[in-house]
């Protein structure tokens, strides 16, 4: 049975030594380590699939409604997706992960993607406890081009076999060094993707038992927001997907779609979008849909959406 993960109630952030950037020239060792968060967000369980029974949703108890009444930090209203292939371990690639993860963000945009629509009924700058935005507060925008901005292999070294919490954090800051986010502002829609290589264990996986986490740091550049994305396939057909028509990337792609859609609707957990079963993808991870994009056909996780007071795969 698939099980999700508490979510903190409080978020607790030490001071980060990524201050050490000063300037767009990266730290190294200790001053490049940030301190590893409490607790993370939108864990995506491992275990489960379609061979799992049907998690039971209830409307009133999975109703999102927002953290906080702030303008900042609770959505991301116009996304910007950058990937980061962490290691000089990418040489190998057998799942073709790399050209996977590019494609489909090359294609979630526009009237094809029907799939994005769901997340613009979300806003920010709305009292604490909106559950409809309606036509007030700063909503999520629809991208009309793609919203990856930028794919980075950064094989300046080896990643870590089994890579912290902390460097992974380490990793988001040096990618915003990398693509010059060098200011709070751009990083208020900024999202990196850090991928580990196959036959790494970033932060415990699979043993830890998430498919995926994402999370906020604190860094010289302002609050980053990051995810941690494993190297799924390494787990084989039907890890992270309801799906067991054997494919090897479904279960990458249902679990980075999970992950970018919670960090577009809880920007800076847990400021943004929860209800009683999570973030938007929390509650729905019994839900996969392939849709197809103009760049291919992908596995997409279902999202909750409060208009349709379900889950779905489409807005």
């Amino acid at each position: 049975m698939r099980t999700r993960p508490l979510k903190a109630a409080v978020h607790t952030l030490t001071a980060l030594a990524l201050a050490a950037f000063g300037s767009t020239s990266l730290a190294t060792g200790a001053e490049a380590q940030p301190a590893s968060p409490a607790a993370h967000f939108g864990v995506k369980p491992l275990a489960g699939g379609a061979a799992g029974p049907q998690r039971s949703i209830t409307a009133a108890a999975n109703t999102l409604k927002v953290g906080s009444n702030a303008s900042q930090g609770v959505v991301s209203p116009t996304p910007k997706v950058y990937l980061v292939f962490w290691g000089t371990q990418w040489s190998s690639d057998p799942a073709g992960v790399a050209t996977d993860m590019q494609n489909m963000f090359k294609g979630l945009y526009g009237g094809q993607d029907t799939w994005g629509t769901i997340l613009d009924q979300y806003c920010e700058g709305v009292p604490k406890g909106t559950v409809t935005c309606g036509t007030k507060g700063i909503h999520v925008t629809h991208p009309t081009s793609s919203p990856l901005a930028g794919v980075w292999f950064d094989n300046t070294a080896a990643a870590p076999g089994s890579a912290t919490a902390a460097q992974i954090a380490a990793e988001a800051g040096k990618a915003a060094a990398h693509f010059g986010n060098t200011t709070q502002t751009p990083n208020l829609n900024a999202q990196y993707v850090i991928v580990s290589p196959t036959g790494t264990h970033p932060d415990g996986f699979p043993n830890s038992g998430f498919c995926a986490w994402h999370d906020y740091t604190t860094s010289a550049y302002g609050k980053l927001a990051y995810t941690n994305l494993p190297y799924i396939p390494d787990n084989g057909p039907g890890a992270c997907t309801t799906f067991t028509d054997g494919r090897l990337l479904s279960g990458i792609e249902s679990t980075e779609t999970h992950e970018y859609a919670e960090t577009v609707t809880d920007f800076w957990p847990s400021a943004g979008w929860n209800g009683g079963g999570g973030e938007i993808g929390d509650a729905c991870v019994q839900l996969d849909a392939y849709v197809t994009l103009s760049t291919g056909t992908f596995d997409l996780q279902g999202l909750w959406s409060n208009s349709a007071n379900k889950c779905v795969t489409h807005g």
